[in-house]
């Protein structure tokens, strides 16, 4: 698995974060798609917020809060159970 350290471009965040959250609960990362939301303040892009739903109604969920370049992963009872501080800045929205 990459490291948050390699992250280079949205696309690669992506691919990061789907892969943290099938390992997380043990899911097959082909067989569950990752949604994606654009967030943002006061009409200005701040950040990703990624879904991935899984067998049983689980939902897992993380947030790139591009502004402080964090991400945040939350498990299937919405708790936080990953932070990360990317080294890398990345373009705010992702698009």
């Amino acid at each position: 698995m990459a490291c948050a350290a390699t992250l280079r471009s949205v696309d690669e965040l992506r691919r990061y974060v789907h892969e943290v959250l099938c390992q997380h609960e043990n899911l097959v990362a082909d067989q569950f798609q990752l949604q994606e939301i654009s967030l943002t303040r006061g009409g200005t892009p701040c950040g990703l917020q990624f879904i991935l739903r899984g067998p049983r109604n689980v939902r897992l969920g993380a947030v790139w809060a591009s502004d402080h370049n964090q991400l945040y992963f939350y498990d299937a009872r919405g708790e936080r159970f990953r932070k990360e501080q990317l080294p890398e800045w990345l373009p705010a929205g992702g698009r």
